[in-house]
C-alpha cells in the first residue's frame, strides 16, 4: 500500500542584491560583482560544477564547461576551448559499425544544438572521440535545456553522462 507524507516549510528567500550588482562574501559568486545576464550567471555555475556539463551560446560557441564535462568530451582547458564553435571543437562520431566523423547534417541534431534551434528540451546520445583510433569512441547521454532571456533563446545547458 502506498504511503504519502506532506511537509510544509517556509520558503527560502535569497538575500536582496545590493544596487550595482555588488555581492558580499555570502553572495555565492567568486568575484566582486554578480554577472548581470543569464548566460554569464550560468557560466559561473558551470565552471564550478562537479557534474559533467556544457554551456553554449546562441551562436553554438562554447561558453563554459565543467572539469568533469571537459574530461568526458575530451576537451582541453577552458582557455583553449571557450569561445570556439562547438562543432569545430568536439570530435563527433557516427553510430555505424566502422566509426567515422559525424556528417554536418546530423551534427546539428545533437541535443545542445537541437535545444537552441527548437527552444525545447532535447535528449540523445553522442559519440565523441578520435575516429579510426585504437580506442573506441565514448558514448554519452546528453540532456539539454535551452536558456532564455527576455523570451529569446540565448544558449543551452547540457548535462552529460557516460554510458
Amino acid at each position: 500500500m502506498a504511503h504519502v507524507e506532506l511537509s510544509l516549510s517556509e520558503a527560502l528567500v535569497p538575500p536582496a542584491r545590493p544596487a550595482g550588482g555588488a555581492v558580499g562574501p555570502a553572495g555565492g559568486y567568486p568575484g566582486p560583482e554578480q554577472p548581470e545576464d543569464s548566460l554569464s550567471r550560468w557560466a559561473v555555475a558551470v565552471h564550478a560544477a562537479a557534474e559533467p556539463c556544457l554551456l553554449i551560446d546562441a551562436r553554438s560557441r562554447i561558453v563554459a564547461t565543467s572539469g568533469a564535462g571537459r574530461e568526458l568530451l575530451g576537451l582541453a582547458e577552458p582557455a583553449l576551448t571557450d569561445g570556439r564553435p562547438l562543432l569545430e571543437t568536439l570530435q563527433l562520431i557516427d553510430f555505424t559499425a566502422a566509426p567515422s566523423a559525424l556528417e554536418e547534417a546530423d551534427a546539428v541534431k545533437i541535443p545542445p544544438l537541437l535545444a537552441l534551434s527548437s527552444g525545447r528540451l532535447a535528449r540523445g546520445l553522442l559519440r565523441v572521440g578520435p575516429a579510426g583510433a585504437d580506442e573506441p569512441p565514448d558514448t554519452l547521454d546528453a540532456v539539454t535545456t535551452p536558456l532564455l532571456e527576455g523570451g529569446e533563446v540565448v544558449g543551452s545547458l547540457t548535462f552529460l553522462s557516460a554510458i
